[in-house]
């Protein structure tokens, strides 16, 4: 999974990372937006854009928020 969203995503819609996602890999429900860890292709132009800084690449995720790995790949399951 080239790039993860993790918790300061909750409750946040301002959806700028899902706008420039060029292969449509951000998804979310009623709680965060998840990447699709099949469809992401790592061009990390989500990550800039993310006003509360949710988004991480794989191997940056702070150790705090690691569970947000597992999240993100559960959610596409």
């Amino acid at each position: 999974m080239p790039y993860v969203i993790t918790s300061p995503c909750k409750d946040e819609k301002a959806a700028e990372c899902v706008e420039v996602c060029p292969v449509d890999a951000i998804h979310g429900d009623d709680v965060q937006y998840y990447i699709d860890p099949n469809t992401c292709i790592d061009c990390g132009a989500c990550e800039p854009v993310c006003p509360v800084e949710a988004i991480f690449q794989e191997e940056l995720v702070p150790e705090k928020e690691q569970d947000y790995i597992r999240i993100n790949t559960e959610f596409f399951e």
